[in-house]
């Protein structure tokens, strides 16, 4: 036996999960197919919204808490700053479906919150060119996460913590034996206890038949701009923000790096066969549409994309996360299919993952992210 739990896949939640398992057991290994936060995996793109304000499930509440917990943990354990704390605003049309739809679950949750009117955001944040009825909802807790920073830092924790790391390792196959789970690449092979599958866009491969069935590989894209007056983008000024309406929609984060301001088309992911050959270029109707939706919406951006860059991400069909075991008895744990939406509670499900695989506790209340609600009877 080589060890009580391999980690396969050291991106947003691999190395988030073997951070966990690292402070549970000293007997945790990971396993990345190139290097921790290597540009073409899901983490790349320098920054993710953290928001605790959101439209959707409210049972993903607790677990947004718990990861705003964890990545100050984290923060604290490596002394890094991975979370720049600046805010962050949900933009669109008063009693529009958006806003409507994110209220109700944030009054839900009990979420803190504020209401600006359009004359209030003129005020506070004139960089947001608003159409007639717009108002925003403020999140004093959002901000901005630094992804590479993120998972280089936790990659060094689990290390420190006595964790093993075997990068340039790309997984072939696993198996489950009476003896535990047999992992193989290329030659070489492991025995472990248990195995977490948190390889994102490369998942399938690894995947039963039921779950591959239940999953596409997209390709997400992101544009940065130049700002015209740096200073009035700076996150001391500029909330990352969320900005919906029927006929566009975008989001961003300030300029971290005191000159570039990411500001990307929401929703645009699509189909991509295969996850080591996503097409890079933007095609001229990206570029079209996203540049006319940043002249309208932010105009101290120079309307001219500076930097783009593309990557592949796991979707479920209900684009709720897969975490949980293959079938009820099985020792391999999946952590991935986040549909372009989990680095904000990477922390929180790197948790749950640990814990599970580890057999150190059960979470409850999670059947809308468990593996078997794609199960066919």
């Amino acid at each position: 036996m080589d060890g009580k739990l391999a980690v396969i896949g050291l991106g947003s939640i691999g190395s988030m999960a073997l951070w966990q398992a690292s402070r549970l057991s000293d007997s945790v290994v990971g396993f990345e197919a190139q290097v921790p936060a290597h540009g073409r995996s899901a983490v790349g793109g320098d920054t993710r919204l953290f928001r605790m304000i959101y439209r959707g499930n409210p049972d993903l509440y607790p677990i947004l808490e718990r990861s705003r917990s964890l990545w100050a943990e984290l923060e604290a354990e490596t002394g890094q700053n991975i979370l720049t704390r600046c805010g962050g605003l949900s933009i669109g049309t008063k009693d529009g479906a958006y806003l409507s739809a994110l209220l109700v679950t944030t009054r839900t949750n009990g979420a803190e919150h504020e209401i600006l009117s359009r004359e209030a955001m003129a005020e506070r944040y004139p960089q947001h060119n608003l159409r007639q009825d717009d108002i925003a909802v403020y999140d004093p807790n959002a901000g901005a996460l630094r992804t590479d920073r993120a998972v280089t830092a936790a990659v060094a924790a689990a290390q420190a913590n006595g964790a093993t790391i075997h990068t340039n390792t790309p997984i072939d196959g696993i198996t489950e034996t009476a003896d535990g789970v047999v992992i193989t690449s290329g030659e070489k092979s492991w025995t472990f206890e248990n195995v977490i599958v948190s390889s994102g866009g490369w998942s399938q491969r690894l995947m039963p038949d039921y779950l591959k069935a239940a999953t596409q590989t997209k390709r997400l894209f992101l544009t940065w701009f130049v700002a015209k007056d740096a200073s009035e983008f700076s996150p001391e000024r500029f909330p990352v923000f969320s900005r919906m309406y029927e006929d566009r929609s975008m989001y961003g984060a300030p300029a971290v790096d005191g000159v570039t301001v990411k500001a990307t088309l929401d929703g645009r992911g699509g189909p991509t066969p295969d996850p080591n050959a996503v097409p890079r270029e933007l095609t001229p109707a990206e570029i079209a549409e996203t540049t006319e939706t940043v002249t309208e919406f932010l105009p101290g951006l120079f309307p001219n994309i500076v930097r783009s860059d593309t990557f592949p991400d796991l979707y479920t069909k209900d684009g709720n996360p897969l975490l949980g075991r293959f079938s009820e008895n099985s020792r391999i744990y999946c952590a991935t299919g986040f549909s372009g939406g989990g680095f904000k509670n990477a922390t929180g499900y790197g948790q749950i993952a640990a814990h599970e695989a580890l057999g150190k506790q059960t979470y409850e209340g999670l059947g809308f992210i468990r593996p078997e609600r794609f199960k066919t009877s």
